[in-house]
């Protein structure tokens, strides 16, 4: 399955306030959607010394599919195509890799 075919797919499933019109909700969606991968990290880091079971990957997993989604919908919200998005950030990295340029902050690096 291409990104893409994911976003079509994805979008399918998609219900909340003025769809198509509406980048808020899903912007939303993903930084608490990150949050709920986060908190199951912090919580194998508490309570199995940084072990992650079988059983806390599948939830973690669970979890990045709905980042997934909202990354997903969030871009078709502003008209951009998420193979676009997936390539762009590639691209991105291998050039700063190429540039010696992977460390460090700030966007344009």
């Amino acid at each position: 399955m291409t990104f893409n075919e994911y976003q079509e797919k994805s979008r399918q499933t998609a219900v909340y306030p003025n769809i198509n019109n509406n980048f808020i909700y899903p912007t939303l969606g993903l930084v608490g959607e990150a949050g709920e991968v986060a908190e199951k990290i912090k919580k194998v880091l508490r309570d199995n010394n940084g072990v992650v079971s079988p059983e806390k990957k599948e939830e973690i997993k669970k979890e990045l599919g709905d980042v997934l989604w909202y990354i997903a919908n969030l871009s078709k919200e502003l008209g951009i195509e998420f193979d676009d998005v997936a390539e762009g950030n590639i691209e991105k990295l291998f050039s700063r890799m190429e540039r010696n340029q992977i460390h460090g902050d700030g966007d344009n690096r």
